[in-house]
């Protein structure tokens, strides 16, 4: 019976360090992967949001000017046939 516990005893060291091996091989391949997509959105010279939406403000104060200033030229444009 003792030879037995001592097998089991034997067996769950076994499980423990290869679960800590595959554990250790996980976060190195996860990390080499991060690494590696870190550096292709890098090489892909995307926009952060900041600088997405300073952009998207001024498109958007952009096309109110141009709303007003189209409702002035047809303002202006009506005055003049009227004369």
């Amino acid at each position: 019976m003792n030879t037995n516990n001592r097998i089991f005893d034997d067996i769950g060291k076994m499980m423990t360090s290869v679960a800590g091996v595959a554990k250790g091989a996980r976060d190195e391949a996860e990390t080499a992967v991060r690494g590696q997509v870190e550096r292709w959105l890098a090489d892909m010279d995307l926009v952060t949001r900041d600088e997405f939406e300073a952009v998207r403000e001024m498109a958007m104060k952009a096309r109110e000017e141009n709303e007003a200033l189209k409702k002035r030229l047809d303002a202006l444009e009506g005055e003049a046939s009227n004369t």
